[in-house]
Order: C-alpha cells, then sequence, then structure tokens
C-alpha cells in the first residue's frame, strides 16, 4: 500500500483524530487505546509479526472477523464488549481509508460487519425508602463520613456520571443564594445543574474542610491525602455505603448491585416520579438522545403496571355481564329506562 507505517497513523488516529478533530475525552481515548491494543497484539500473533514490524496491508477486514470471534471464545467477552471493539475498530479503519485510498475496500468491508443484537441492559435504581435508609447507615460523624455523605449527596442531586465527579473543581459550582454547579460531560459540552441547599451547605463544609476555598482549581472530593479521588475510589466508595442495598434472588447471584450510575438512574426516574417534563431530565443528566431519558418514563410505566396487577379489583367482577343484557330494541329502551 504506502511507505505510512502502521505505528504513525496509530499515532495521528490518536493525537489529530480523535483529541483535536473528535474532541473525545480522556475516558474515551483511553477506551479506544484498549481495544486497538488488543487488536494490534492479535494482528502481531496471527501473522508472525512483532507489533513494530506491521504492515498496513496486515490490517484486514478478514483478521478483524477472527478478533471478533476470538474475544468472545478465547477472552469470554460478552456480546456488548464485542459490538463496542467494533465500533472501535470502525472508526479507526474509515480514519485509515481517510488517510490511505488504497484501504477503502477494507475499511466498506469493516463497516459491513454486523453489529450483534443484544438485549437492552436492565436499568437499576433505588425506591427513595431505599435512598433515605443508605444516608440512615452512614457511620458516626468522622472527615470520611462527611465527605461520603456530600457525594452521595452530590450523585443523587444532579445524577453526574462518575467522570463529571473526577472532574470537578472548585471554580465549577456557585453556592450562593440559587446554587448550581458547572458538568463537564461527554462530548466536551458543559451543563449548569440545581443543587438543593443541603447539597450546597454539605459541599461548603466539605471544601471549606479541605482548605480549598480560595483555590478554584481544587479537586472538590479528595482523599485524606488531599489527593483527588479517581473513578474507581467513587465507585468503591458507593459500593461500601450501599451494599446492604444489593438485592439478591433467593439464593442467586446478586441482581442489583449499586454503583454511582445506579445512583444516575434513581435521579432520573425520581424526577421523573416528581411531574419533572422529560426534556428538563434529559439536560439534567446531560443525554445526548431523548430516546435515553424515554427509558425512565417506561420503567416508571411498568412499575405502576405491576402495582396495579398486585391489588384487588374495587369491584367483584363476576358480577358485571359479560355482554349487553339486550338483544332486540324492547329490550335495549327498557334497560335505558332503568337507568
Amino acid at each position: 500500500m504506502s511507505t505510512i507505517t502502521v505505528g504513525i497513523l496509530i499515532h495521528s488516529f490518536f493525537i489529530d483524530h480523535l483529541k483535536v478533530a473528535k474532541g473525545l475525552r480522556p475516558s474515551s481515548i483511553a477506551s479506544y487505546r484498549d481495544g486497538l491494543r488488543l487488536f494490534l497484539r492479535f494482528v502481531s500473533k496471527d501473522s508472525g509479526r512483532r507489533i513494530t514490524k506491521l504492515k498496513v496491508d496486515d490490517l484486514t477486514a478478514q483478521r478483524v472477523q477472527r478478533f471478533l470471534r476470538s474475544l468472545e471464545e478465547i477472552r469470554g467477552n460478552q456480546v456488548r464488549t464485542r459490538n463496542q471493539r467494533l465500533a472501535i475498530l470502525r472508526t479507526f479503519f474509515e480514519y485509515l481509508a481517510s488517510r490511505l485510498p488504497e484501504a477503502l475496500v477494507e475499511a466498506e468491508k469493516v463497516a459491513r460487519i454486523p453489529t450483534k443484537r443484544t438485549p437492552p441492559p436492565a436499568t437499576h435504581f433505588l425506591e427513595r425508602e431505599e435512598i433515605e435508609a443508605m444516608f440512615a447507615a452512614l457511620p458516626p460523624t468522622t472527615w470520611s463520613a462527611e465527605r461520603d455523605a456530600a457525594l452521595l449527596l452530590f450523585l443523587y442531586n444532579t445524577g453526574a456520571r462518575v467522570q463529571e465527579v473526577v472532574d470537578l473543581r472548585v471554580g465549577n459550582l456557585d453556592l450562593g443564594k440559587q446554587p448550581l454547579v458547572r458538568l463537564h460531560g461527554k462530548g466536551d459540552k458543559w451543563r449548569d445543574c440545581p443543587l438543593w441547599r443541603r447539597t450546597a451547605d454539605r459541599l461548603q463544609r466539605l471544601i471549606a474542610s479541605a482548605g480549598n476555598d480560595s483555590n478554584p482549581n481544587a479537586p472538590v472530593f479528595v482523599s485524606q491525602r488531599g489527593l483527588c479521588l479517581t473513578r474507581f475510589g467513587i465507585y468503591k466508595m458507593v459500593r461500601r455505603r450501599a451494599a446492604h442495598l444489593d438485592t439478591n434472588e433467593s439464593g442467586g447471584a446478586p441482581v442489583r448491585h449499586v454503583t454511582p450510575h445506579v445512583l444516575r438512574h434513581t435521579t432520573g426516574v425520581h424526577l421523573l416520579e416528581a411531574g419533572v417534563e422529560v426534556n428538563v431530565i434529559r439536560g439534567w443528566l446531560g443525554h445526548v438522545r431523548l430516546e435515553t431519558t424515554n427509558r425512565y418514563a417506561e420503567i416508571n410505566r411498568r412499575t405502576k403496571e405491576a402495582a396495579l396487577r398486585a391489588c384487588d379489583p374495587p369491584i367483584a367482577t363476576a358480577d358485571l355481564p359479560l355482554k349487553p343484557p339486550w338483544n332486540n330494541d324492547d329490550a335495549l329502551l327498557k334497560w335505558l329506562d332503568s337507568l
């Protein structure tokens, strides 16, 4: 094909295309990195060449198909993971075709590899009583308990994604008369989210205790050593504080693990139950598509239907006639006169 090496193309793909042209966040770029690293290792083994010796000709649609099969059959990945890796490779091969026209044929073949069908993931959320139980179960007041309470309340108030919490800085908060937070979300988009007075007060105390009142670039949620909490650290904290709310099938594996994303879903469902319009919830949570927000309406409707089926009917259905009590005009008129 060309004298341009695989290494040059991959470097340009990440630096010029993903970072600059598409403006992806570091977490999204890390996902591309992990997917391409697995693919390059597979191609290296399949071709018998070291990764540094690979040629563009080695990157074929046939190898992509074998790589996807290996993900499921050898690595034991789920279909969703396989589909996510395929999406990464489609983007990469599309970029290859834009740089090297001779790679267009393979890129078109990769684009035609079908995405496997998979049922949508279950959307778990907490009931209001469970939210209250989570806060009630926090230990007596310590610095870490205060921080965790502030973080849990912030997650429930805003429905923020974990990365948005990691990126949150003191300067993104306005804790005045009408408190709000400015969150940096997916696609390099910013959104404002109102805060309850209770949330604002807790955040104010937390920031003051860390001595970061006058530093707008300081992270809001920090460890005891003053370092910014990581994604894993936040996940671990939520799991520890809400483990007692996990739900299990009788004698089986857990059906619902309470995670930061479960709290995000909880925010969406509770906003809907409070009568907030779906488009407002979409902006609140930073959803790109309205369909993503609409699933909360579907969950809420299913919950109500289940509750209705669990209730006894208010009247005895056996006493209701299955057919109208008339079979001719005189009978109908007589029945109407009796009303």
